[in-house]
């Protein structure tokens, strides 16, 4: 049963749609701590790309599960959930709101919803094997390859998200039983508040072309530089991702400057309508218009929630 006395507030929506902005004037109103539920911004070095809260925002309001690993070590579902739960009700025993803020739908789930994620051990050779197979064969042949095994499962895992294609795989082929048959969910102890921001199409796609032009000037292409300097794989999925992929591409000069840009923005509108789907498949949203953003009109809901209002 959902506890009351266990608050959680989650705060949801697709890239650049205002969450950080948010998330902090609500935490810092209630006596609250976020929980990062993004799946980029929990790798040490990935700053810029992904946005991550600045040292001043995080000397604003404590920050959890940001800069917990490094980018080349595998971090699964799992993982997170575990190292999410276990903040969260740190939070708790001390006293405070925690906040879960981000745009990964699948860490969202997993923390509201109670996934249960099925046991299969991380298989370094095959992962390594499935991971060439996408880099010689292209992301799109490795999504099917995943359809021909577990149709359902793939249905609900964005192909150019080679991570989760792979490990999709290799939970199949280690367990011989597809990984959406093998989960379930069991809710956490929490009484659970979720806040949805939406934003128009037109207003969205200016303020990840401003906010993409502002990565840039910020010094994304001397980062991704940095990253591969220590050794880090252009082909790591971390590096493959949003934003260093086509930063990568300018640096071996395989793209200009603006090209990259441009399909930086491209790519992200994209990844931007899948988040927006995954949002609205889940239940219990309250959905604030966020095209002009009302502070005040979230905060009532969830002091309202807290019983505060």
């Amino acid at each position: 049963m959902n506890d009351l006395r266990r608050p959680l507030v989650i705060v949801l929506g697709p890239t650049a749609a205002g969450k950080t902005s948010l998330s902090l004037e609500l935490a810092a109103r209630f006596d609250g701590e976020i929980v990062s539920a993004d799946s980029r911004q929990i790798y040490r070095g990935m700053d810029i790309g992904t946005a991550k809260p600045s040292a001043e925002e995080q000397a604003r309001v404590p920050h959890h599960l940001l800069d917990v690993a490094a980018p080349d070590r595998p971090l699964s579902l799992a993982d997170y959930q575990r190292l999410a739960y276990a903040a969260i009700d740190d939070i708790h025993r001390r006293g405070r709101i925690p906040f879960l803020v981000g745009g990964t739908a699948l860490y969202v789930r997993a923390v509201a919803e109670g996934l249960r994620i099925p046991e299969a051990p991380p298989n370094p050779a095959l992962r390594a094997e499935l991971e060439a197979f996408a880099v010689t064969h292209g992301h799109e042949a490795l999504h099917r390859r995943l359809a021909e095994l577990d149709l359902v499962g793939a249905a609900q895992i964005d192909g150019r998200n080679v991570r989760r294609v792979v490990r999709a795989l290799e939970i199949v082929l280690e367990t011989g039983q597809p990984k959406s048959a093998l989960e379930g969910a069991e809710p956490p102890p929490y009484g659970i508040l979720r806040i949805g921001l939406e934003v128009e199409r037109e207003v969205l796609h200016a303020r990840i072309v401003g906010r993409v032009r502002q990565m840039v000037e910020a010094g994304l292409a001397d980062e991704t530089a940095r990253l591969l300097a220590v050794g880090y794989p252009p082909n790591l999925p971390a590096l493959t991702s949003l934003g260093y992929r086509e930063m990568g591409m300018y640096l071996r000069g395989e793209l200009t400057l603006n090209q990259a840009i441009e399909r930086i923005c491209i790519e992200t509108n994209r990844f931007v309508r899948h988040q927006s789907t995954w949002f609205r498949r889940m239940a219990g949203v309250q959905w604030f218009d966020w095209n002009r953003p009302d502070v005040e009109a979230v905060a009532g809901v969830v002091a309202t929630f807290l019983g505060k209002g």
